[in-house]
């Protein structure tokens, strides 16, 4: 740096500087006052009144410190707390909050033989035979409870277990077949369902040397036996080939995704019953294949399913997926020279997999750190819930768990996180209610002080236009124009703009009226006069030397217009004429709440945005209604 360059640099830095000593000792000014030499005491600022006043109310200072807090909250929380506002998730709705997701059992880490997940909660059978259910369990609509395992499953020991989306079968050591959950869609049953496969009648018992595996899925089951039959029962709705798998031969094992099931034969091909549901795919050593053509000259040792995508391991231990491929569950990790899977599991969005190494890995979604693995170098099993992992090692350890514990505040009915959705909703509401409230009182200020100030034929006119303004019904006018923008090609946040115009431009009537009355009392005093005298400008004389004397009116109708434009943006959310979802706010969370469901059995998804903008609200108003009181001259202190 040469001497000019130091010199420049000296000077912005010395007036740098000196403007903050400046804003200093302004602030110092309005808040503390100033002591004159030859006077006793202090000239106090009416800043410092305000001060004095405000804290003197307890209620004021709490209300004043969880509003601070809340306005923190939702600003720099989404910093912390990421959300695909286009995210959902059909496995994980409806979830009350809990935070055992990952809680396996203790009587079961040091003995386990098989774990199984599809949706909100997961199962694990012992070495010995115990089955164990983890997780969000219960079915508030259906009244059921999955953690209630029936007592012949107890008693008998468990040979064979699988989880579905919202049921449970296994198979005891007696051979029954016992099912309990959700049975609307015929998930276990042997009665004749609307669009459903009746389970076939097991009443006989099955004996456990014919069986090779038990799989649930989606409202669906199956059961696999050793000479190569599958029986597949439950929603044929909800999985369309399920008819083409069940009776098929030579089967070695059966995986479903949300919509699909898929077999794997005893040749090592894949069939999905005739159904076309794979075209390109994805392979750990190729890249981009087609998956017809890859797989046919190829063995499939093992098959496995997310939510869309299906996993082959081949015989050369290479890996293919496809499907609907999302969330990088094509994005395999990397490997070691001369490392390759031998076993993968499948989750809802992501896969887990163990190396020849005995190294574990995951891929897929990791919004929950489902596929941050840190396991390496010893034998050992993956399994997958639907949003963990888990690894055992060969002695049937539990070893390491990874992924979603649990949701603070439950899911909605699209399977989003209720917490996640208030806090980025909070931000949304807390922005659209300051900016209106900005836009308000600009316009108040402008009007209010033109009115009061010159009188006459302004004034006339312009409190006739306020007139106009105050005479539309609000609320209605509000959800007119904002259903009138849906109809223009404008994006979301241009929408959400015009939304913070409507409710300013609505709203400024009354501080507008406020005004004037203030600056007609104001514009008769002596400092206005003296004004005049030095050759002020009018407008001069109305905003810089009036202005700052209303200034406390203008503040506390702020406060308390805050609160109204935030119950106003809500209102019109709820009524669906605000803010559109899938982008939260608290009012079109609460209307998606609207209704006696979810009203009568998931309370979380309206108790929480309404408590966020209750306390919200209260404690705006209690703070304005402490500024009002604080800035009266009348109070008595």
């Amino acid at each position: 740096m040469n001497r000019k360059q130091q010199n420049v640099f000296q000077r912005a830095f010395h007036a740098t500087m000196y403007a903050f000593k400046r804003i200093g000792v302004w602030i110092k000014r309005a808040f503390i006052g100033k002591r004159l030499e030859g006077l006793d005491g202090q000239i106090e600022s009416p800043s410092r009144l305000l001060k004095e006043n405000f804290f003197a109310k307890k209620s004021a200072v709490a209300a004043l410190f969880v509003l601070v807090a809340l306005f923190l909250f939702v600003f720099i929380a989404p910093l912390f707390v990421p959300m695909d506002v286009n995210y959902t998730d059909a496995l994980q709705q409806n979830l009350a909050p809990t935070y055992s997701l990952c809680s396996v059992p203790k009587k079961l880490r040091g003995s386990v033989r098989y774990i199984d997940g599809f949706s909100g909660f997961t199962i694990g059978v012992s070495r010995q035979g115990e089955l164990f259910v983890w997780g969000a369990s219960k079915d508030r609509l259906q009244k059921t409870d999955l953690k209630k395992i029936p007592d012949s499953v107890q008693r008998e020991g468990v040979a064979f277990a699988a989880a579905g989306k919202d049921h449970i079968l296994a198979v005891t050591k007696n051979g029954k077949l016992v099912g309990w959950g959700d049975n609307s869609c015929g998930q276990y049953s042997t009665s004749p369902v609307l669009n459903a496969l009746p389970m076939p009648d097991f009443s006989s018992g099955i004996e456990l040397g014919s069986v090779r595996s038990l799989v649930c899925g989606y409202q669906v089951s199956a059961l696999v036996y050793a000479d190569g039959s599958v029986q597949a029962w439950g929603n044929v709705n909800a999985v369309k080939n399920l008819s083409a798998i069940n009776g098929m031969q030579n089967v070695q094992s059966v995986c479903f995704t949300n919509a699909a099931a898929i077999a794997l034969l005893a040749d090592g091909s894949v069939s999905t019953g005739g159904e076309h549901l794979f075209q390109s795919a994805y392979s750990l050593r190729e890249g981009r294949v087609s998956w017809a053509s890859y797989l046919q000259n190829k063995r499939v040792m093992g098959l496995t399913a997310t939510g869309k995508c299906v996993c082959a391991l081949t015989e050369d231990y290479d890996v293919v997926v496809a499907g609907a491929i999302e969330n990088g569950e094509n994005e395999f990790p990397n490997l070691l020279d001369g490392e390759y899977f031998t076993v993968v599991d499948g989750g809802a969005r992501h896969f887990v997999g163990v190396t020849n190494l005995g190294n574990a890995y995951g891929w897929g979604h990791n919004a929950y750190g489902q596929c941050k693995l840190s396991f390496k170098g010893e034998s050992a099993q993956a399994f997958a819930g639907a949003m963990q992992s888990y690894i055992v090692n060969g002695e049937g350890k539990l070893v390491q768990t990874a992924g979603l514990k649990g949701y603070l505040m439950g899911t909605d009915g699209r399977g989003r996180d209720v917490f996640a959705r208030i806090v980025h909703g909070g931000r949304m509401t807390m922005t659209v209610g300051a900016v209106a409230v900005v836009i308000s009182s600009l316009i108040a200020v402008i009007v209010g002080c033109l009115a009061g100030y010159f009188g006459g034929v302004v004034d006339t006119l312009l409190m006739r236009v306020t007139e106009i303004f105050s005479s539309i019904p609000f609320l209605p006018f509000a959800m007119l124009l904002s259903q009138v923008i849906r109809y223009y090609d404008v994006s979301e946040g241009m929408r959400i703009f015009i939304i913070m115009l409507i409710l300013g431009a609505l709203s400024w009537t009354g501080l507008a009226r406020m005004l004037r009355g203030q600056v007609l009392a104001e514009r008769e005093k002596e400092f206005v006069t003296a004004a005049k005298a030095v050759g002020a400008s009018p407008l001069r004389v109305a905003f810089r030397h009036i202005l700052p004397n209303v200034v406390s009116v203008i503040l506390v109708s702020m406060t308390l217009d805050f609160a109204g434009c935030l119950l106003t943006e809500s209102s019109l959310s709820y009524l669906g004429f605000g803010v559109q979802p899938p982008q939260p706010t608290w009012g079109n969370m609460l209307n998606g709440s609207n209704n006696s469901t979810v009203i009568q059995n998931y309370w979380w998804q309206w108790l929480f945005p309404s408590l966020f903008l209750s306390l919200a609200v209260i404690c705006i108003n209690v703070v304005g209604d402490a500024l009002r009181d604080a800035l009266d001259p009348k109070n008595s202190r």
